[in-house]
């Protein structure tokens, strides 16, 4: 499969999702923002299945653990350097 083609296609799409998201008020309450920053965390293909298994279970996780203390783990554990001030 064309790789340039399936970029075009995934912009296409977020396009439009964005623009729903911006132009209908019922979606979103209050003004639309972007967030400031985000993460990205990258697994191989042999780890699928515990990645899975992570996401369905998610809900319940995060009784135990905030997103906050999930995330510096997850910076921890990838060794990516971060200011505790972004977290405040």
């Amino acid at each position: 499969m064309d790789i340039t083609l399936v970029r075009r296609a995934n912009y296409a799409i977020q396009s439009q999702i964005i623009k729903c998201l911006v132009t209908n008020e019922d979606h979103i309450p209050g003004k639309f923002n972007w967030q400031e920053g985000f993460g990205a965390f990258s697994y191989s293909r042999s780890q699928i299945v515990t990645v899975i298994k992570f996401i369905l279970n998610q809900e319940e996780h995060h009784k135990k653990k905030t997103f906050r203390e999930e995330y510096i783990d997850f910076l921890k554990k990838f060794e990516i350097e971060y200011d505790e001030k972004i977290f405040v």
